[in-house]
């Protein structure tokens, strides 16, 4: 009987139920939303290349930010691009990789990680946008 239980769990273990195996997989952006962000994210690219703050506020969702919005160009500049574009930061965002996600709104998101913060990309009506930094935690 023991036998039996354990070629039994042994059986279960080794094929996880769909629903685990599926939450389990990554998500995998469609390849028009991979393309759009791929478009975007060259372009943001660019502006950080240049040390651009002016040109990442255009690609920024304005109002910036929930706690203490941030609502033109010049508050970006001096509340967001300034403290959190160091050139660490800057340097993180060339050359890590997007990562793909859905949010609870299940919008198309990428996140790119950089030490302690995560900056996210929306898909919008109006194509991507920058959209938030928080805390990798």
């Amino acid at each position: 009987m023991r036998l039996l239980s354990g070629i039994v769990l042994a059986a279960v273990l080794a094929h996880p139920a769909p629903a685990l195996a599926q939450a389990l997989k990554k998500a995998v952006a469609p390849a028009a939303v991979q393309n759009e962000f791929s478009d975007f994210l060259t372009k943001f690219r660019a502006a950080l290349k240049a040390n651009d703050p002016a040109a990442v506020a255009g690609l920024a969702q304005l109002p910036f930010g929930s706690d203490e919005p941030v609502r033109d160009a010049a508050q970006f500049r001096a509340k967001v691009y300034t403290p959190k574009f160091t050139a660490k930061n800057r340097t993180c965002l060339q050359h890590e990789k997007a990562i793909y996600a859905r949010d609870g709104d299940n919008n198309d998101t990428y996140a790119i990680f950089c030490g302690e913060l995560i900056f996210t990309f929306t898909k919008t009506p109006t194509g991507f946008h920058f959209t938030d930094i928080s805390v990798n935690d």
